[in-house]
């Protein structure tokens, strides 16, 4: 295997020709894949280099660069130099540079930047020269003292932008660029000196220092706390590490024939097939994305520069069909002329990316397979989320840019740290902010929607909120945030921490308390993605559903029948709830029968509403699971109140309840372990499940249902459990002179039953995996204490995710991957499944389909996420496997 650096550490791009290409993410990252492919098919690109993204992690790793980087660096600057004409440090014709990050997965935000570097006392002049504007040569130095100092130094922002603010008070001006020379020359001399009195050394004045301190801090980037967070967000490896771009600058704030701005080819928000974004005249791209100042809209580019808003559509055009997708993109105009500084995939709220795939399709730019293999499935939920119901009696606060889809009701909070904290402990919030940063990304999570009143539609609070799929509100510039405080006022009115507020980010409204929300309607271009879905994929996708509102909905969804209809959940309410605790207290047979007996009609009536609304697909029911002490009260008052109503002494209910606790309930009496001791709670629910089945087959429906018996750990016990299944399931044939055809299963749930599958398929007709049970008896871990310890294991690094997120396919999976391969030995025909929350993960999906299952189940607002990973699977194993499925 060749070294770490048989390879090239620096590539270069300029005047046409570049050493990398596109397809090189992993050695350039995005930023310098994009930069080199465009400069090959002749897109305006300023010259540079890239430093590969392999030298990051080493560099974290040793503090130290190779030393041939110096070399090819200097090479690389060089040919820069040639490219431009330009000379780094040069006191007549001076380069700069700008020094950005870039890894091969896009991390909008979380890196560092640094722009005008080659500044100096003396650079500084020529640039004046140069440019003839003094002005802009001093504000450019300003800039690049206050972005050194906080990058490579980690100085605060504050006490910079404390003394900007003091000289544009003395002047009287409102931004930065209006002051005069004057003042931007002693600004400069206070931030050095600041740097000084903070370091203890004085500002890098020669320009190589200054590049190998930047290209330094670049790297340090990859771990900020808000890097790491993003990517464990985003599931973005650790070991990817970033590359650095070192690219001549151009200037937009050279005056107002210049300017900056970031664009999408089509709407990230709406999908629409038109330019969206935002720019600013005389700024460079830090003003448009801090929200320091607010942009204008991309369209109003057209009137004040027509001719470069006409070289950038065509740019765009080109890029998006060169391409095959939405890209987000970074310009500078100097002086009339276009250049591109970035162009990657637009990142895109789900709703858009349903729109783009459908109509890139009728466009001939994809076909259908990419389309529904490019879109992640996650970011169905986005489609999925409530909008404000229009009935809805509303209290309208202020307005500002609809950033990102969808609404959201919470309590405002104003930092970052108090949103993490109560989002934790599992109360809505909605993070409220002057502008956001990087460094609130952490409380950015655990909101339910964000709210700025600074920046645009493409600032960080909007490309952040959007990339997560929450609502975002942003530039709402009526708005006075006291972040201090904790509090924000509009018009007089105002709000404080702690009181409600709803965010619409798909208008940009904001209301004041809890405004009604409403589930929403899918059709148009989802329907047409997820027919083409259907079409493709083999695994079948069903509902987790214990109600007939759940079996609606999850049918509207797609479901193809129900893969889990928990029997337990019908029972903790009103009457029911009662005659099971009667049941639950009874001191013999005869007593629980009498109490069952009233639970029969109530379970029937539940299961033909279910079967009804399932009317043609299979229904999996499972008889009761959780232990008996779950339906009955702990506090000594309610033990007191419920034995007034079932004519007891308060110590002898008291005395059943302590009896019935288990040191350890969930490994307890449950599950089949509870039928076979009290055979008469098996007969009366399938009883129930039967006479449902006839009463709805009577009326010409089409009814199937399957009987699954849980927790079932020995061949044995689900014996005992199937044959009062099937004499019951007689008796009702016989009295009601009609048979159903059903299936007979189990549950795999504890690794034993994995390991003897072969035995259960001899009487099973089919497995269902319930993957929750099965990961905490594989790790030997409750899921209702792990909170203790499993958020300390993700962040030092002990597991890579949390098992009950995501299906741990190297200890889980080899389970039930070997269950799979003993059930299907043993009867060719058996039908799997899987019904943990693991069901609506993407990755679990791929998972289940590569082991040849026939569904997988999921709560209801998941299986539109399951349909669509589903044929992403199928795609990917599409031509490699040749798998015979059972029937569903």
């Amino acid at each position: 295997m060749s070294g770490p650096y048989t390879q090239p550490l620096v590539y270069f791009f300029g005047q046409g020709r570049a050493d990398g290409t596109a397809a090189m993410k992993d050695v350039l990252g995005g930023k310098g894949a994009g930069l080199a492919e465009m400069t090959t098919i002749g897109i305006p690109v300023p010259p540079g280099f890239t430093i590969a993204s392999s030298l990051c992690l080493s560099y974290l790793e040793s503090r130290q660069f190779p030393k041939r980087l110096q070399v090819e660096v200097e090479n690389a600057l060089h040919r820069v130099e040639a490219a431009t004409g330009k000379h780094f440090g040069d006191g007549q014709n001076p380069l700069l540079v700008s020094v950005r990050s870039g890894a091969a997965v896009s991390m909008p935000g979380m890196m560092e930047t640094i722009l005008n570097l080659g500044l100096n006392d003396v650079t500084v002049e020529g640039l004046a020269r140069q440019s003839g504007n003094p002005r802009f040569a001093w504000d450019s130095y300003r800039r690049f003292v206050q972005m050194y100092g906080g990058v490579v130094f980690d100085l605060s922002k504050k006490p910079f932008e404390q003394m900007l603010e003091e000289h544009r008070q003395r002047c009287g001006v409102e931004r930065d660029i209006d002051l005069p020379v004057e003042e931007m020359q002693a600004v400069v001399g206070r931030f050095k000196q600041h740097v000084r009195d903070e370091t203890g050394g004085d500002f890098p004045s020669g320009p190589l220092d200054q590049l190998w301190g930047a290209i330094a801090a670049v790297f340090e980037s990859w771990n900020t706390r808000r890097a790491i967070d993003y990517r464990k967000l985003h599931d973005i490896p650790d070991a990817m590490g970033t590359a650095v771009n070192v690219v001549a600058m151009v200037f937009g704030n050279l005056g107002e024939d210049s300017g900056t701005g970031v664009t999408f080819s089509r709407s990230p928000s709406t999908g629409e097939r038109a330019l969206y974004g935002e720019y600013l005249l005389n700024a460079q791209g830090e003003d448009v994305v801090s929200g320091s100042r607010t942009p204008q809209p991309i369209a109003t580019l057209k009137d004040r520069l027509p001719a470069s808003y006409q070289e950038l559509e065509r740019v765009a055009r080109t890029l998006e069909r060169h391409f095959r997708d939405v890209q987000d993109m970074e310009f500078t105009i100097e002086r009339g002329t276009l250049y591109m500084l970035q162009t990657r995939r637009g990142q895109r709220s789900g709703q858009a990316a349903v729109r783009i795939a459908c109509e890139m399709v009728d466009e001939g730019l994809i076909s259908e397979e990419e389309a529904v293999a490019r879109i992640p499935p996650q970011d169905l939920n986005q489609l999925l989320h409530p909008t404000i119901d229009p009935g809805s009696e509303l209290d309208l606060l202020t307005t500002g840019l609809p950033a990102s889809p969808g609404a959201a009701c919470g309590t405002a909070v104003f930092d970052a740290d108090r949103a993490e904290q109560l989002g934790r402990a599992g109360q809505a919030v909605i993070l409220v902010r002057r502008e956001t940063s990087p460094e609130d990304f952490h409380g950015m999570v655990m909101a339910k929607a964000v709210l700025t009143a600074r920046g645009g539609m493409t600032s960080h609070a909007a490309v952040v909120a959007r990339g997560m799929g929450k609502p975002c509100v942003a530039g709402a510039q009526e708005l006075q945030v006291d972040e201090r405080a904790a509090r924000m006022s509009v018009d007089g009115r105002s709000v404080a921490e702690g009181e409600f507020i709803t965010v619409d980010g798909s208008t940009g409204k904001v209301f004041a308390g809890q405004a009604a929300l409403r589930t929403p309607e899918l059709s148009g271009d989802f329907l047409r993605l997820m027919q083409w879905a259907d079409r493709i994929r083999q695994l079948r996708v069903r509902v987790n559903a214990d109600t007939p509102a759940d079996a609606h909905r999850g049918r509207d969804f797609g479901a193809e029948g129900i893969g889990l209809c928990r029997t337990e959940h019908m029972f903790f309410d009103g009457e029911r709830l009662t005659a099971m605790r009667e049941m639950i207290v009874a001191q013999d047979t005869a007593g629980r029968q009498r109490a069952l007996a009233k639970l029969l009609p109530m379970q029937r009536a539940d299961f033909e509403a279910i079967f009804r609304a399932m009317e043609g697909f299979a229904v999996t029911i499972r008889l009761l699971d959780p232990p008996l002490h779950e339906f009955l009260p702990k506090e000594r008052a309610e033990i007191e109140s419920l034995a007034g109503e079932l004519a007891m002494e308060p110590d002898a209910l008291q005395a059943i309840v302590d009896r019935l606790q288990e040191v350890n309930p969930m490994l307890g009496l449950r599950g089949c372990r509870l039928g076979i001791v009290y055979p008469e709670i098996t007969a009366m629910q399938v009883r129930a499940i039967f006479e449902a089945a006839c009463t709805v087959a009577v009326r010409k429906g089409r009814v199937m249902p399957e009987v699954m018996i849980p927790l079932t750990a020995s061949v044995v016990e689900f014996r005992r459990q199937a044959l009062i299944v099937r004499q019951v399931a007689e008796e009702v044939f016989r009295e009601r002179q009609i048979t159903v055809p059903f299936l007979l299963g189990t549950m795999i749930e504890l690794p034993r039953a994995a390991l003897t599958a072969d035995e259960l398929a001899r009487e099973a007709q089919f497995f269902s995996f319930g993957t929750n049970d099965l990961t905490q008896t594989t790790w030997g871990i409750s899921r209702d204490d792990s909170a203790h310890f499993l958020p300390f294991y993700l962040e030092h690094g002990v597991i890579e995710a949390d098992p009950f997120q995501v299906l741990d396919q190297a200890g889980v999976g080899r389970l039930i991957q070997m269950a799979c391969e003993l059930g299907r030995r043993t009867r060719p025909d058996l039908k799997l499944g899987i019904c943990g929350e693991h069901g609506g993960d993407p990755t679990a999906v791929a998972f289940c389909d590569r082991l040849g299952m026939n569904y997988v189940s999921c709560s209801p607002f998941r299986v539109p996420i399951a349909r669509l990973a589903a044929a992403q699977a199928a795609l990917a194993t599409r031509g490699t496997m040749d798998r015979t499925r059972a029937t569903v």
